[in-house]
């Protein structure tokens, strides 16, 4: 029998390779706010999915976006604040 050999190195990763480094899970926490608020404005609108929007839907998913755009606002503050600091 013949084996055929691909030339080069597996496909799978390394044990180094499969888990997050330290500086992505800091970077996963950074971000954990945006995260949870995406998650409850998308909570929010499944709730509201397949019937008529009640006024309470409204009202609780413009506080999820409202919550969410705040979250998004404070990550990008803390970011130029960081560039800033390494700029200058």
């Amino acid at each position: 029998m013949q084996y055929i050999d691909a030339g080069q190195e597996g496909v799978t990763a390394s044990e180094a390779d499969r888990e997050p480094s330290t500086a992505e899970l800091a970077a996963i926490q950074r971000e954990m706010p945006v995260i949870e608020a995406e998650i409850e404005l998308l909570n929010a609108e499944i709730a509201a999915l397949g019937r008529a929007h009640s006024h309470l839907d409204t009202r609780r998913i413009r506080r999820a976006e409202r919550r969410l755009l705040e979250e998004r606002r404070r990550l990008a503050a803390k970011q130029r604040t960081a560039a800033e600091r390494w700029a200058g």
